[in-house]
C-alpha cells in the first residue's frame, strides 16, 4: 500500500527569513494524524534567507540529519563543531544526552535550500556525536546510494537506529528499484522533480509512506532528486 502525503498538504510557515514546510508535526505545526512514520519523526524542508538562520537553541535524544540541496548551510556546536555543509554532503547529529548548535545561511547573497531530517534513536542518554560526509552525484544517479545506516556501511553516516536513508538522482524516464521483506517499510520523499511509484505519482515536496509492499518501483516523470528511508515495520 502506498499512501501519498502531498507536497501541499504539509504544515507551511513563511517567516521571511525562513520558509518552511513541515511533512510531520513539529513546532507550531500541530497535526495528530502525522507525527512521523515509524522512527522517522521529523522531515523539513527549510529555505533560509541570505545571512539569516537559527540561533543558538538546544535539542537531546534525537538523530539529526541535515541534506542540503542549494546554497551553503553554516554549522557550530556545543561540542566545537563548526562546519559548511554544501549541496551533495549529509551531516548528522547525535543530540544524545544535550547539544546545543546554531544554523545560518552562511552566503551573504544566496538563498540555502535543505531538508533536516529527525530520527528518533534506539536509547536515550547517547554519547553525542557529529558527523559529515560527502556523497558525489556520480554515486547517486540511476541509483539508490546509501547515505544513512546504522552500521555505518558503505561509507554512510551512522545513526543509532535500525533506519537505512538512500538518495537518487534521476533522469527523465530512469528507473530506480527498492526490495524490502514483509517486516520492512519506507518512506519516500521527493526533493525535486516529480516521480510515479508504482501506480502512485508523487510531485516536489511530496512524500509517501510505502507498507505492505514486496518492491517499489521509483519512475522519474522529469529530473529528479528523491529520499528512501527503509526502516522496520
Amino acid at each position: 500500500m502506498i499512501k501519498v502525503r502531498k507536497a501541499a498538504e504539509r504544515g507551511h510557515f513563511d517567516h521571511g527569513w525562513l520558509n518552511t514546510y513541515h511533512t510531520f508535526s513539529f513546532g507550531d505545526y500541530r497535526d495528530a494524524a502525522h507525527m512521523g512514520f515509524g522512527h522517522l519523526r521529523v522531515i523539513n524542508e527549510d529555505r533560509v534567507q541570505p545571512g539569516q538562520g537559527f540561533p543558538t537553541h538546544s535539542h537531546r535524544d534525537m538523530e539529526i540529519v541535515s541534506y542540503v540541496l542549494e546554497g551553503a548551510l553554516e554549522h557550530r556546536d556545543s561540542m566545537g563543531n563548526n562546519s559548511i555543509i554544501r549541496p551533495g554532503e549529509v551531516q548528522r547529529m547525535s543530540a544524545g544526552t544535550g547539544v546545543t548548535h546554531s544554523e545560518y545561511n552562511h552566503s551573504p547573497s544566496d538563498l540555502v535550500h535543505f531538508l533536516q531530517i529527525w530520527i528518533v534513536p534506539e536509547a536515550g542518554g547517547l554519547k553525542p556525536g557529529y558527523e559529515q560526509k560527502l556523497f558525489p552525484e556520480a554515486e547517486k544517479r540511476g541509483r539508490l546510494r546509501l547515505i544513512v545506516s546504522r552500521d555505518g556501511r558503505d561509507g554512510s553516516v551512522t545513526v543509532h537506529q535500525d533506519v537505512s536513508g538512500y538518495a537518487t538522482l534521476l533522469a527523465s524516464g530512469e528507473k530506480v528499484e527498492h526490495s524490502f521483506p514483509p517486516d520492512r517499510q519506507c518512506w519516500i520523499q521527493v526533493a525535486r522533480g516529480a516521480v510515479r511509484l508504482n501506480d502512485e505519482r508523487l510531485a516536489e515536496g511530496g512524500g509517501a509512506a510505502v507498507t505492505a509492499e514486496r518492491l517499489v518501483a521509483i519512475v522519474a516523470e522529469q529530473p529528479a532528486e528523491v529520499l528512501l528511508f527503509d526502516l522496520p515495520a
